[in-house]
């Protein structure tokens, strides 16, 4: 029994020194300095780890807290100026430390603040990030090689080559919640030509409200990127008459359901050449800088899933004529195109520049919809020119030009056609298979420049050419952004497609080549240029 009380007196006395020893407390100090300068730091804040209540430095860097010994033993030193620092102590008293400066400078002096950024790679996309994700940069480069190879009985010789025919380099930018930038050049042709730049602040989830130089709202081929298109080239009626970038202000609202974008628009930023004749055009003839109205209506079905849904789309377009055309005394309107293929450079289809324009009205009808790897999708586009009275008050008639496509493809190994609500277009592909998919397609594209009035010619109005064409494509999507392209086509010009008088057309009744499309005996064969091409395109997006 003794043996027994003497054990519990001694783990009695044994608890009580531990309580002691377990709630005493340590007064610790020390001196807080910077490593820019040595010199001390006051407003320090001093907390141990795991408590709410802190202490603060002095002007001469000093500090002093009690730590409790059953308490983390790390202290946490806090300074808007300095990066914070966590130290444990240990068994000591004194513990100066030594706080390192993080207040940066920009080039212009001003103090800067400094967010920490998240670096990574998404799906061949370099991404930069903050933590909390209102800071995002990130790069959007594309290049495309391109080869052409034409053949067939050509009135005028077509000649074979290779080219770049993208090389895009876009820095993008998302600077708050609220706010996005977005500057995109390319250096194809051996020239630094400005493609995309502006700043685009978003008022609501809803409605976002873009200013700078981007493409104008108004065709879906048109606003589809040069990245995802499922041809090499867009059709040559909206390569034509479509508008595409210009400088302006733009509200962009969406729903589910529905995009309805409007704009206001002036003119493209265009080249040193355009740039400089809207200044002497300005400066010599007092003109004003055409403008633009245009607007977009989108509805998407209620039925819109990620792999199946519908598209149809309403635009117009209320414009004036640009006057970035140098040597004439009015302003001018010209509806040109190149021939579904960038590597012949030759423009059939023609209007020249049209005088005594008053404005120009444009409207878009489109339709799309796609199943799973299935995809379909049209477009009409039609442009009325009207003209100035001419010098007797007497009404000049009015130009009309138009065009449409339609085109249908699909992904062979179980992919699935991506539409992007918000923008109203299709994009890049979901790959069926993991080392990607393979996409084939058809395209037919008409495009008629001619205002044939009645049969007299003298009343006829302009005539720059009706062409044709048809396009198969054969698209391999590899994993990370890589695309091979693969274009046979085909392309059919009537006798007024005739580059404004520089093509031949056909023969005269002599049996002679002839640029003239009202001398063309078509007992020398059928009028008008008509030719094959192939077209081999690599590209790279990342």
């Amino acid at each position: 029994m003794m043996k027994k009380m003497r054990k519990l007196l001694i783990l009695c006395v044994l608890m009580g020194i531990s309580a002691v020893a377990y709630g005493q407390v340590r007064n610790v100090s020390g001196v807080i300095t910077s490593d820019l300068d040595g010199e001390p730091i006051a407003e320090v804040s001093v907390r141990l780890k795991g408590a709410i209540e802190a202490v603060t430095s002095d002007e001469n860097g000093q500090y002093n807290i009690a730590v409790p010994e059953n308490s983390s033993l790390v202290l946490i030193f806090t300074h808007p100026d300095h990066d914070t620092q966590e130290l444990a102590i240990g068994g000591r008293v004194i513990v100066n430390v030594e706080l390192v400066n993080n207040i940066r400078y920009n080039q212009y002096g001003r103090r800067v603040n400094r967010t920490p950024l998240v670096v990574e790679e998404r799906d061949g996309i370099l991404m930069f990030e903050s933590a909390d994700q209102d800071y995002k940069l990130w790069l959007d480069l594309r290049v495309q090689a391109d080869g052409s190879f034409f053949f067939g009985d050509t009135y005028n010789d077509i000649g074979n080559a290779v080219a770049m025919r993208r090389v895009r380099m876009a820095y993008k930018v998302q600077l708050t919640e609220k706010w996005e930038a977005e500057i995109d050049m390319d250096f194809a042709d051996a020239l630094a030509d400005l493609k995309d730049a502006f700043l685009m602040y978003t008022a609501s989830p809803r409605l976002d409200i873009k200013v700078g130089n981007y493409k104008e709202r108004f065709s879906m081929e048109q606003n589809t990127s040069s990245r995802w298109l499922t041809f090499m080239e867009r059709p040559a009626a909206l390569r034509a008459i479509a508008p595409s970038r210009h400088i302006g202000v733009q509200f962009h609202y969406h729903r589910p359901y529905v995009v309805a974008v409007g704009g206001l628009h002036f003119q493209d930023v265009g080249d040193y050449e355009a740039v400089q004749n809207r200044k002497d055009n300005q400066r010599d003839h007092g003109w004003n800088e055409g403008y633009s109205l245009t607007g977009k209506l989108t509805f998407i079905p209620y039925w819109h899933e990620i792999d199946r849904g519908l598209h149809f789309g309403l635009a117009g377009s209320y414009r004036t004529p640009k006057t970035h055309v140098s040597g004439s005394r009015f302003p001018s309107l010209r509806y040109d195109a190149r021939s579904n293929n960038n590597i012949n450079r030759k423009k059939y289809l023609d209007t020249n520049h049209m005088l005594h324009i008053d404005n120009y009205i444009l409207y878009n009808l489109e339709f799309a919809g796609n199943y799973k790897g299935l995809r379909m999708q049209t477009e009409y586009i039609h442009s009325t020119v009207n003209r100035l009275d001419d010098n007797e008050g007497n009404p000049r008639e009015s130009e009309t030009f138009g065009g449409f496509y339609i085109m249908g493809s699909y992904l062979l190994f179980g992919g699935t056609q991506l539409y992007n609500n918000y923008q109203g277009e299709y994009t890049q592909p979901i790959n069926g298979k993991p080392w990607g998919d393979v996409e084939v397609a058809f395209r037919y594209d008409f495009t008629d420049l001619n205002n044939q009035r009645g049969d007299n010619p003298d009343d006829w109005g302009v005539m720059g050419g009706s062409g044709e064409g048809f396009t198969f494509a054969v698209n391999y999507y590899a994993p990370k952004n890589i695309k091979f392209s693969l274009n046979y086509g085909y392309l059919n010009f009537d006798r007024y497609a005739n580059r404004r008088g520089d093509a031949v057309i056909g023969y005269d009744t002599a049996g002679n080549p002839t640029r003239n499309p009202f001398a063309v005996d078509p007992g020398f064969g059928e009028p008008g240029e008509r030719f094959h091409f192939f077209a081999l395109r690599f590209q790279v997006a990342f």
